[in-house]
């Protein structure tokens, strides 16, 4: 089952969420990160897929500060609106509608945090900034390096693809050196790997990397 719901945050911002949810008693919660492409088709379809393995779901609408109810595919001229709003996106005002989705449905079992891009580099803030978090998870976070001497006060991994012409592997290697106890896997693909509406989509690595990410947010919600 699946809806969109309205959240508030502590700065009384109003914003949407996309909810899935279990047939069943949920095993815990995952918060989900867009891409700089809003809660578009492959989030919910995150969302959706994480509800089948038996968890909550939550998307919250990071863009709608800037844009309510944004929502692109991945064209060129998308990424190009995208990259114009993420000009303008601040991470720490987004740390305040991610702590809100969290207070809202901590109390549904144990929440992990899942994001993917502009999403990967949040959900790694969150991880150094949040106790209520009990895992947290990154796909090709390319502001990690900046936030990466900070370490996450939850078990956390990484994802990156070695063809990432985005993210250079100097700068995946930056973060083993800063943090050389934290799972940090490569893949070889390129950005955007593990979104099956992208060309650049890589099956047998979005097998693996959701494999082990499944692995860990289930482990972390026993």
């Amino acid at each position: 089952m699946s809806q969109t719901q309205e959240l508030s945050a502590s700065d009384q911002h109003r914003f949407k969420a996309y909810v899935a949810e279990p047939d069943h008693t949920p095993r815990g919660v995952v918060i989900v990160l867009q891409e700089i492409f809003g809660v578009n088709r492959h989030i919910r379809s995150v969302c959706d897929r994480l509800a089948d393995a038996g968890f909550i779901a939550v998307a919250p609408a990071l863009f709608d500060r800037l844009e309510p109810g944004y929502e692109t595919g991945y064209a060129p001229e998308d990424v190009a609106r995208g990259r114009a709003l993420l000009a303008n996106f601040s991470f720490d005002t987004a740390l305040l509608d991610v702590t809100a989705a969290i207070d809202h449905f901590k109390a549904r079992g144990p929440v992990s945090v899942i994001g993917f891009c502009m999403g990967g580099s949040l959900a790694y803030k969150v991880a150094t900034q949040n106790t209520d978090l009990a895992s947290a998870v990154s796909y090709y976070g390319g502001r990690i390096p900046e936030f990466a001497d900070t370490s996450p006060l939850c078990p956390t991994i990484l994802h990156f693809g070695e063809q990432d012409a985005s993210i250079p592997m100097t700068n995946v290697d930056t973060v083993r050196s800063k943090q050389p106890k934290l799972p940090v896997y490569t893949y070889p693909a390129g950005h955007g790997f593990n979104c099956d509406i992208r060309d650049s989509y890589e099956p047998v690595s979005a097998k693996v990397a959701w494999e082990r990410t499944l692995k860990l947010i289930t482990e972390v919600s026993s």
